[in-house]
């Protein structure tokens, strides 16, 4: 019997050598520019300063962007994956509940920089990274997020297959990555709550074990191909049963997931996106303001509830998964992006006037149709008595609502532009859309 590992390592094993046209292309060179958006900001903040100064990293060929220098490859993906989940604009699988960009293109770009590889070895990875992580995502969801962080413990086997190809390995290297990868993977939710660091680290971990895992099968040791979906396997002592792998292979050579990304639009959780659109459709027809709100009650479903439902967040972190105080910020800010998650903001009295009137609740409906489909249906009462309800289908960047190149343009600008001078902000959009040359270093603006 063929194991899913088998057939992951012969999907990924594909794209070494397969066509590539250009849709598939562009793909992959729009979720190169989202990494570099969501990944810049956040090498200004902590964990990824705090990584950078605390002697992690010895000399080598692949650049940190945090501190702005060649690295070992280990050490840098570690340190760029974090900083890309910092700041919560990460590309996100939805099917799966993933993030694949953060530890992918992490483990991938830093492997491909300390090992001279051609831009086209670079796509060819990072295509196959995220067959092989969202593959798996599909494949142990809903349940496995009960308990697991899954851009932490899939995200090893994503980086682990990119770095793999980069590596030269063959189908049976990829396989045997994969399969040790299964004993590198880990990261739990609760270290997803309150003022916690190692949220963001959890990519981190996951590019620099997933690269060990693909040196460890390029010099040729070997793991248990069955170590996914035998019966002790990463999907039996993760999710329920052994996986769901019909789902995970479901058009398996007919599309490949970066084709299938969610650019996020809001700097916070996934999982309030559906409200934050809703209310944002509900402004734009009634045109109230933060001073007319009575009461907001959001359905949501399984996540919105158990990951969002925050009332009083007092960090930055707390307040990007608080329901409460994005809808509020996004009432009296105008959107939930940076500036939402500033001391000022954080204190601001207007927000938090806002936030006891804001409640979540999980509708049996909407948590059906999950992870498939991320809906919320949002309440809203004035101070005047009137009452407004807008259901909302999906969320704004997801699939089959795509944001425009000239969006996505627009989110590396405003995100990256505070961090790099203008000049370099384009050298690197026209390295990355235009070029045939791996990104490489940049040089930030002076702090």
């Amino acid at each position: 019997m063929t194991t899913a590992i088998e057939k992951l390592a012969d999907l990924a094993a594909g794209w070494l050598d397969a066509a590539i046209g250009d849709e598939l292309r562009d793909a992959v060179h729009r979720s190169t520019l989202d990494w570099f958006a969501t990944t810049l900001p956040g090498t200004l903040q902590a964990p990824a300063t705090l990584l950078a100064a605390g002697g992690l990293a010895r000399d080598g060929k692949a650049w940190c962007y945090t501190s702005e220098r060649w690295i070992d490859p280990r050490s840098a993906a570690f340190i760029n994956a974090a900083a890309s989940h910092t700041v919560e604009f990460d590309d996100i699988f939805r099917d799966g509940g993933y993030h694949p960009g953060s530890p992918t293109f992490a483990a991938a770009l830093a492997v491909a920089q300390d090992r001279g590889a051609s831009r086209d070895a670079f796509d060819r990875a990072v295509i196959g990274g995220y067959e092989v992580g969202c593959r798996i995502a599909l494949a142990l969801q809903p349940s496995h997020y009960e308990f697991w962080h899954t851009t932490s413990t899939v995200g090893t086997f994503g980086a682990a297959a990119a770095v793999a190809m980069l590596l030269g390995c063959d189908r049976d290297g990829i396989a045997n990555a994969i399969a040790i990868a299964a004993s590198f993977a880990g990261g739990v939710q609760q270290n997803l709550q309150g003022e916690s660091m190692a949220k963001a680290m959890h990519p981190g971990h996951a590019a620099d074990a997933g690269i060990l895992a693909a040196y460890a099968a390029a010099s040729g040791a070997t793991g248990t191909w069955s170590s996914l979906d035998g019966p002790k396997g990463f999907a039996a002592a993760t999710s329920a049963g052994t996986g769901n792998w019909d789902a995970a292979f479901d058009g398996a050579g007919a599309w490949t997931p970066i084709t299938r990304m969610t650019v996020k639009i809001h700097g916070c959780c996934g999982h309030v996106f559906a409200a934050l659109d809703a209310l944002a459709v509900l402004r734009a027809e009634h045109g109230f303001g933060p001073a007319d709100i009575a009461a907001i009650r959001i359905e949501g479903y399984d996540a919105t509830k158990t990951m969002c439902d925050r009332p009083d967040p007092q960090s930055a972190q707390d307040a990007r998964f608080s329901a409460q105080y994005c809808l509020a910020a996004q009432l009296v800010l105008g959107g939930v992006r940076l500036a939402a998650f500033t001391p000022e903001a954080l204190s601001n009295p207007d927000i938090r006037a806002i936030l006891p009137l804001v409640t979540v609740e999980r509708a049996e409906d909407l948590a059906a149709e999950y992870p498939r489909k991320r809906m919320a249906r949002l309440h809203v009462t004035l101070t005047d008595g009137r009452v407004w309800t807008q259901f909302q289908p999906s969320r704004r960047g997801d699939p089959d609502t795509p944001i425009s190149r000239a969006d996505l343009l627009a989110k590396y600008q405003e995100l990256a532009g505070p961090v790099l001078p203008q000049p370099e902000l384009e050298r690197l959009r026209k390295t990355i859309f235009d070029g045939s040359d791996l990104p490489d270093a940049v040089t930030k603006k002076p702090t």
